[in-house]
């Protein structure tokens, strides 16, 4: 599996399921015994980055950056059931506090490396109920949304600015964007 990169596991804890970055792929691994059960090439190919499973725990969802949206994958038969357009460069992925949504962030480019600030990046927000986009927040006047996470009251989303060398807070009602200036190329927040 080529560039490891994120994962997340099965709703019984007994597999985990990582993405592979430079390889297009996702990878199956039985938890106990510590092994591979098996590799899925992604349709589209590209660079898969964050995954979450559902709510119910019946379909994980890959963030796929070149191909801007979002895989959804059985994780019983390790298939690809559909795509959900998102979003330049979908990147990462993080459910709502109340679990009825998955908040995507859409970095505005397709690629890594050389890119200009101010890109078309945006937060697509997904319904888990019906796999469908119901919101896409663009952040003002250009940004890079990547890496973050949601507040213990489910009231803000923070994410890095990755080419723009800011935060942003967004309100996870209406969608409203505040920047603050960091610097130095922010990736993730823990």
């Amino acid at each position: 599996c080529g560039g490891v990169n994120h994962a997340d596991f099965t709703i019984d804890g007994k597999f985990a399921i990582f993405t592979c970055e430079f390889q297009g792929s996702l990878v199956k691994i039985d938890i106990a015994n510590r092994s591979v059960v098996s590799y899925l090439a992604l349709s589209g190919g590209g660079m898969p980055q964050d995954i979450r499973v559902s709510p119910d725990g019946s379909t994980f969802l890959v963030a796929e950056m070149m191909g801007g949206g979002v895989y959804t994958i059985d994780p019983n038969t390790f298939t690809e059931t559909g795509f959900i357009p998102t979003g330049i460069g979908a990147h990462g992925l993080y459910p709502s506090r109340d679990a009825t949504k998955l908040y995507v962030a859409n970095r505005g480019h397709d690629h890594v490396g050389g890119n200009a600030p101010n890109g078309p990046g945006s937060i697509s927000v997904i319904d888990f109920a019906t796999k469908q986009v119901v919101t896409n927040w663009p952040i003002p006047d250009g940004g890079s949304p990547d890496m973050g996470g949601v507040t213990v009251d489910g009231s803000m989303l923070w994410l890095a600015g990755r080419y723009d060398d800011e935060v942003y807070a967004i309100n996870t009602t209406n969608g409203a964007v505040t920047k603050i200036p960091v610097g130095n190329e922010p990736h993730g927040l823990a």
